[in-house]
């Protein structure tokens, strides 16, 4: 009996010393502890394309929370449809630059991720659009497809329109989540489907983020000498990836901070 209770007293007494600590010394340990993961990640993982392949099962069970909220809740309160489409969209121009430079793995996972994206679109546009919260979801498409679409011209790799689409789909990667995270702050609290989905977004930024930085060490710096050489789309890809990390950073702070409180429903404060 005695073993039964004491993993929980140890978890609520973490808990309680986690909860003590101020806001900069949870940052402190938060980086600590991420800083250490990926020194562990780079002395025992050898081929940089499995953080890739982890990124993208974090976001496949991002989708299948979503999933499951959709058939067995039957609601979409809380989901932004926008921010599904936005998937979709880089999704769907990411696969044309795929199929131009690469066939491999890639392509597949894509795939995947791609068709249950649109099925999670059908289900909220048409099957569960009484349950949609339209007026909380209220940002504009063209507030992110436009400049995105700017920023790749721009950034381009010269490779001709194949290498603008695969700029935009990367600049769209990197705040298509602006408006679930717009709804989220309208709404003011967030149930916990929404928050389970959010955060393996942010889990699956943190293993592209590991992916880049990998590579920037496997090439002895070759990516950044790249860009002071004037190939500026390398600016561009990393600095979407500081972006997609940095946005979702903060909630996951919250999410894990209510999780440790034991709170169902998340609260964020007036500004995520």
């Amino acid at each position: 009996m005695g073993d039964k209770r004491a993993t929980p007293t140890a978890v609520k007494q973490l808990s309680r010393w986690i909860r003590s600590r101020s806001v900069r010394q949870l940052v402190t340990m938060a980086s600590i502890a991420a800083f250490i993961f990926l020194i562990l990640l780079k002395l025992f993982v050898r081929n940089y394309t499995y953080f890739y392949i982890a990124a993208q099962l974090a976001h496949s069970i991002g989708i299948l929370v979503l999933i499951y909220k959709l058939t067995i809740t039957k609601t979409c309160s809380g989901l932004s449809v926008k921010t599904q489409e936005l998937t979709a969209i880089f999704l769907t121009i990411r696969l044309v630059s795929h199929f131009t430079f690469t066939r491999d793995i890639y392509i597949a996972l894509d795939c995947i991720t791609l068709v249950s994206t649109l099925w999670v679109i059908y289900m909220i546009r048409f099957k569960l659009k009484n349950t949609y919260l339209k007026e909380l979801d209220n940002m504009p498409l063209y507030y992110v497809l436009v400049p995105c679409f700017i920023i790749a011209v721009i950034g381009n790799p010269g490779s001709g329109i194949i290498g603008v689409l695969y700029m935009f789909s990367k600049t769209i990667e990197a705040i298509s989540v602006l408006p679930q995270l717009r709804l989220i702050q309208n709404a003011k609290v967030v149930e916990p489907f929404t928050a389970h989905y959010v955060f393996a977004l942010g889990v699956a930024r943190f293993f592209s983020c590991a992916n880049w930085i990998y590579m920037i060490i496997d090439t002895k710096g070759a990516i950044l000498t790249g860009i002071g050489r004037g190939q500026l789309y390398l600016i561009v890809i990393l600095l979407a990836e500081v972006v997609q990390t940095f946005i979702l950073t903060d909630f996951c702070y919250y999410y894990i901070k209510s999780v440790m409180e034991g709170q169902s429903m998340m609260r964020l404060p007036s500004m995520v």
